[in-house]
């Protein structure tokens, strides 16, 4: 039979004396990455309660916290002890001779936050993009009573994972917060990645504000990630990459068509789709650098029109002599058969007039 008449759950460290007195303590199997741990019995008139430097005992009852032990020692909740104890003792005398017990710690605790909704950033290129944050912190229970009151009494957290749990919501509430102050100040999607440590000692500085009602603070912020919809993310990376190499939108896709349809392993569609846009260029290239050559070293005969070299004299179709002459005769033409019998200059086989000299042939 427990002490209250029905079988209860271990005490951790706990002892009987003759009296029926229980010691309780927190031990280390139990406070191992623990934030709170709940005795598992009501402690009584006559108990004792060890308390350890790294960790605090609040006792509670009715909704509210009666008072706490916060400096190393054993504790006897007898009226021998009362100079010390007198505060709980004043509760425990009455008609409810009893009160649960919560161990707390004292130390810095380190956790890791992560949206479960998202939050709605309103750009003005991207419109509403949904965010998610991460990151890790590390905080620690300023103030057991209100500690005790808030999360024990308004959340009914009985456990680690209960407290973890609220205060998680707490870090990505913060941080989202920080983010509608910088977005009134301008910040854009695009300026999210050279922000972060901003972001972070925004949320710092409004910490205490926040979440010093529920009794604890955070002491640092670290890894802050801001994760972004699959499709505003590839767009910024292309931005930057544009930016990089100084490109616009069309010249960057073409670029990227080029090499995607190069990098193309099945070698077919794609790699004729590569080769036959090189081929294309290549043809523009050499088309333009042939219609330049030929308008260098020809011109058209202002009689006739027919294309002629620039050195001619005569027009070798209608006879028309040419206004800018040469100082010399044109090179022989290739296939030249007959020479002109009034300047001797070769003549192209067909050929009506003398390009030298204009004879008629």
């Amino acid at each position: 039979m427990g002490l209250f008449g029905k079988k209860q759950d271990p005490v951790p460290a706990s002892g009987g004396s003759v009296f029926g007195s229980t010691t309780v303590a927190w031990d280390d199997q139990f406070k191992q990455g623990s934030v709170l741990w709940k005795v598992p019995r009501n402690i009584r008139l006559n108990d004792n309660i060890v308390v350890r430097e790294d960790e605090t005992a609040v006792f509670y009852r009715d909704g509210k916290v009666l008072t706490y032990f916060d400096q190393p020692n054993r504790y006897a909740l007898t009226d021998i002890n009362a100079p010390v104890v007198g505060k709980l003792l004043k509760f425990l005398t009455g008609v409810q001779q009893e009160a649960e017990v919560f161990y707390i710690p004292k130390r810095y605790l380190d956790g890791k936050f992560g949206s479960t909704q998202p939050y709605q950033f309103t750009d003005p290129t991207f419109g509403i993009v949904n965010l998610r944050v991460f990151g890790e912190y590390r905080w620690k229970i300023s103030s057991p009573e209100l500690f005790i009151n808030q999360f024990v009494g308004t959340f009914d957290a009985d456990t680690s994972d209960d407290v973890e749990g609220r205060v998680k919501e707490q870090m990505v509430i913060l941080v989202y917060n920080a983010l509608g102050k910088m977005k009134q100040e301008g910040l854009k999607v695009t300026d999210l990645a050279a922000n972060l440590t901003n972001l972070e000692q925004i949320v710092l500085a409004s910490g205490p504000d926040h979440v010093g009602q529920y009794g604890i603070e955070i002491n640092k912020i670290s890894g802050m990630t801001i994760s972004l919809p699959d499709e505003v993310q590839k767009a910024i990376d292309t931005r930057s990459e544009m930016q990089v190499l100084g490109v616009n939108y069309m010249q960057y896709q073409t670029g990227k068509a080029i090499d995607d349809a190069a990098k193309n392993p099945s070698g077919g569609a794609g790699v004729t789709a590569g080769l036959g846009a090189g081929l294309g260029v290549g043809y523009a290239i050499g088309g333009q650098m042939a219609g330049g050559m030929a308008q260098a070293q020809n011109k058209s005969c202002p009689n006739c029109g027919s294309l002629i070299p620039v050195s001619t004299k005569f027009c070798p179709n209608c006879g028309t002599e040419q206004v800018q002459q040469s100082q010399q005769g044109p090179p022989p033409p290739a296939g030249a058969s007959k020479f002109c019998p009034n300047c001797g200059s070769a003549v192209a086989s067909g050929t009506k007039f003398c390009a030298n000299c204009g004879q008629k042939l």
